[in-house]
């Protein structure tokens, strides 16, 4: 009998902490080079959504994210052998807030396939 065990290497707390602190290269490492993420927003609808492919373009948009000034706070996590979803909330100085949420396949303990849904205040 073989016994698997789960090859997860996400932390909850890992994540929260490099998600509050701007930690872009700790969110980057969380990222198969070949992984994919897909945003859907107000500005890209379901039918045309944002699609990000490798380490490049996900890297960037990470530093565009999390260079902005706003804070940002993980709500809700939730890890498994082969996927993941969390949630963050945003706050720009004005006030204004975001809510993003996503969902992710992970082989080998890194997010190979991922799924925003982000939306904001008016």
């Amino acid at each position: 009998m073989t016994t698997s065990t789960p090859s997860t290497t996400i932390d909850g707390t890992a994540l929260r902490h490099a998600v509050q602190s701007h930690d872009v290269e700790a969110l980057a490492a969380l990222y198969a080079d070949d992984a994919t993420i897909e945003i859907v927003d107000a500005g890209n609808p379901p039918t045309t959504p944002l699609r990000l492919r490798g380490a490049a373009q996900i890297g960037a948009r990470l530093r565009d994210v999390y260079e902005r000034d706003m804070t940002h706070e993980v709500d809700l996590v939730a890890i498994g052998a082969d996927a993941l979803a969390y949630t963050v909330r945003c706050t720009y100085p004005d006030g204004g807030r975001v809510v993003c949420s996503a969902q992710a396949e992970l082989v080998g303990g890194r997010i190979t396939r991922e799924v925003i849904l982000q939306v904001w205040d008016a």
